[in-house]
């Protein structure tokens, strides 16, 4: 039994040495450069190449090194047999709450376009909105999204979330199926995606979802950049039905020099922030899984590999 890592975009030079401190006894090896693909039985990945892991005959177990396994199950052939498994992690949510809160706030009190006035040398007050009279919407109702709605309705904000399926949460308003979707979108100043990507998911965000919100609302995208229908977007935003958005995830990253979001005026760019994964406390969930696949006891945090989420 070994692990193997498969990172494609990370350098995988941190997550070794820790996962080898934590699980000194275990054969950890980086693709390529695999000694006995018959014997790699646990893969940790992170945007892992096309097809790579069908070169391991006795895989079972597909970790994600981070919160999200789209990038697993669109790129991978995954057989009913493995378990596929992610990271979840308190401070990831704390990490997207913050985020959030600060994206949100900095729109309710204009401080992008004072940012912008101040370039222009100019004095000019505009009006702002409070939370009370702020509705937020959020598409996904997950660990992150449960996590980020109940604190904005803590805040006071009038708070709607939309899932596949019912959700209790305190002070937040829970919708499910396509009528509960549309009512929520019809009420929502500012919309926060925080879904899975799924074949289900992908695209969601298009001309007809973002069509429905109010008027002048201000979308957020902390989800994933397939979510979104680029032209869609920029359409809705040149025609004033957008006041705005702000971006954090996109098709191909990093964005391309090229790429029209860069220089529209109503478009937000940071480069894939909202929440980070923390190396140390990965490692820690990673290992625990690996010791529990080797005893033979459940997984944590496992996934239910047709439905991506």
């Amino acid at each position: 039994m070994s692990i193997a890592i498969f990172f494609d975009q990370w350098s995988p030079k941190r997550w070794t040495e820790a996962l080898r401190k934590a699980l000194p006894d275990t054969t950890i090896e980086i693709y390529p450069d695999i000694t006995a693909p018959e014997e790699v039985t646990f893969a940790l990945c992170w945007k892992p190449a096309e097809k790579v892991l069908v070169g391991f005959p006795n895989l079972k177990v597909v970790q994600s090194a981070g919160a999200g396994v789209d990038h697993i199950t669109r790129t991978q052939t995954l057989s009913e047999s493995m378990v596929l498994s992610r990271i979840v992690d308190e401070q990831l949510s704390e990490d997207m709450w913050e985020f959030l809160l600060a994206a949100v706030m900095t729109q309710l009190k204009n401080l992008p376009k004072y940012v912008d006035y101040q370039r222009q040398q100019t004095w000019k007050r505009q009006p702002y909105r409070g939370i009370q009279n702020t509705n937020i919407g959020i598409l996904g109702l997950g660990v992150l999204g449960a996590y980020v709605a109940e604190r904005f309705a803590e805040l006071g904000f009038p708070v709607a979330g939309w899932s596949n399926s019912p959700k209790n949460i305190t002070g937040v308003d829970s919708h499910h199926g396509e009528a509960g979707r549309q009512e929520l979108l019809s009420r929502t100043d500012m919309l926060i995606n925080l879904l899975p990507l799924t074949s289900a998911t992908e695209n969601i965000l298009d001309k007809n979802l973002l069509g429905t919100l109010k008027k002048e609302a201000f979308l957020i995208n902390v989800g994933r950049g397939p979510h979104l229908v680029e032209e869609d977007l920029i359409a809705l935003l040149d025609s004033g039905h957008l006041s705005g958005t702000l971006l954090d995830v996109f098709r191909q990253e990093p964005l391309p020099e090229s790429h029209p979001f860069w220089q529209h005026p109503k478009i937000q760019v940071t480069p894939h922030v909202a929440s980070v994964t923390n190396i140390e406390s990965a490692v820690t969930q990673i290992a625990d899984n690996y010791m529990r696949f080797h005893d033979g006891r459940p997984l944590l945090h496992t996934v239910n590999i047709g439905k991506g989420y």
